[in-house]
């Protein structure tokens, strides 16, 4: 259990460009961002959560279902950004950013990222999860974490061939990232890099800077909602099908 308190912080956009206006989809008779936002209150520690959105639609669904919800600007070009954003208003040591669409992620890993994260000499944490197979690993669509020995990232790639010559672990990267907030408050300062430019990785941009990034086991493997099929797949595990 974390040793300290820290908030869950879960920014919800709309513009989604492959399926728009996702965290709003609510077949399953709860919104998408409700899934999520019950999945991170069960997290362990009682943390604070706070769904953060620029648009009105996005508030007035959350308040629907009692939830706690922080209005942001609206020209923030990453979620890492609105994140810092809400951090500034925060007394909470450590901050979990995580995505308003990934309704499977497991409570207990979100308690276990704030502790690590809370840990001197860690900037942040993440986590990753064994690829089912070598075709798995090829998919340029997903993002390997790289991890060292010592438990910290080497490094984050699309591709296989570079994610192997790195030498290290390769894991599934579940991108769900635990900030110590002073970090996460100096993190849209930091001059993007070339690694971030070219994979379009924010991590990497905080990786390059030589910031430590702790790659934790996740509980079991889940996925985010960015396509129809993913939304689909999410409802027939709901009804159990």
């Amino acid at each position: 259990m974390p040793a300290a308190p820290y908030a869950i912080l879960i920014p919800a956009r709309l513009g989604s460009e492959r399926l728009p206006q996702k965290v709003l989809l609510r077949e399953s008779g709860k919104y998408l961002v409700q899934h999520v936002y019950e999945r991170a209150a069960a997290a362990p520690g009682a943390p604070r959560v706070l769904v953060l959105t620029d648009d009105g639609r996005v508030e007035e669904a959350v308040r629907s279902f009692g939830g706690e919800v922080l209005r942001t600007r609206a020209d923030h070009t990453s979620g890492s950004d609105r994140c810092a954003e809400a951090a500034a208003t925060l007394t909470e040591a450590v901050v979990v950013n995580v995505q308003g669409d990934e309704p499977l992620l497991h409570p207990a890993d979100l308690g276990a990222l704030a502790e690590a994260a809370a840990q001197p000499g860690t900037d942040i944490a993440t986590l990753g999860w064994p690829f089912e197979d070598a075709a798995a690993m090829e998919d340029p669509h997903a993002v390997k974490a790289v991890r060292g020995p010592d438990g910290f990232a080497l490094g984050f790639t699309r591709q296989a061939a570079r994610a192997r010559a790195l030498g290290g672990e390769i894991l599934h990267h579940v991108g769900i990232y635990a900030f110590r907030r002073t970090r996460l408050l100096e993190f849209p300062g930091l001059p993007r890099t070339a690694g971030e430019r070219e994979e379009r990785l924010e991590q990497l941009r905080a990786l390059e800077h030589g910031w430590l990034i702790a790659v934790l086991d996740a509980s079991a493997p889940a996925f985010g909602i960015d396509v129809r099929a993913d939304y689909d797949r999410f409802l027939a595990q709901q009804r159990g099908i």
